[in-house]
């Protein structure tokens, strides 16, 4: 670990973070443990690894993110209404409610429930958190380093 070393794409890096939208804590890792992920791996938002870029060990930051900034704005086209058919039977279609899918390839996609009728169920595959400001506040505990190529 170089303490110096400045957050690049690659790196593996420990961090506390906190994610507040509207004064309401969506996550907070400062309370319960850091996390360790690789930049650049897709574990996090882009919008917010960019923030990261560039930060050194101890480096603590907040930033307010105006609406749209964190996580995009909100996306009319990721509005779905789907039939009622494709659901379980049994599922407990309940508007804000959060659902799951599978895709074909294997990987999972999460819409939130944005109204449940007799024949159809509307589905919002937008970020819940797209369209609105977020306070992200950061703090580096540990960069690994991946050796660049020459």
């Amino acid at each position: 670990m170089n303490t110096a070393q400045n957050l690049r794409i690659g790196d593996q890096v420990t961090l506390h973070y906190r994610l507040e939208c509207k004064g309401e804590e969506i996550a907070n890792t400062f309370a319960s443990g850091p996390e360790t992920f690789r930049l650049g791996g897709g574990d996090i938002d882009p919008r917010l690894e960019a923030l990261l870029l560039g930060m050194r060990v101890d480096q603590h930051a907040t930033y307010a993110l105006e609406p749209g900034a964190a996580f995009g704005n909100h996306d009319a086209h990721l509005l779905h209404t789907l039939p009622r058919s494709e659901f379980a039977t049994d599922a407990a279609l309940i508007p804000g409610h959060e659902v799951e899918f599978t895709l074909p390839n294997g990987q999972t996609l999460h819409g939130i429930i944005r109204s449940a009728g007799t024949e159809s169920i509307e589905v919002d595959f937008n970020h819940p958190l797209a369209g609105l400001p977020v306070e992200f506040e950061v703090k580096i505990l540990a960069i690994e380093s991946q050796p660049q190529a020459d």
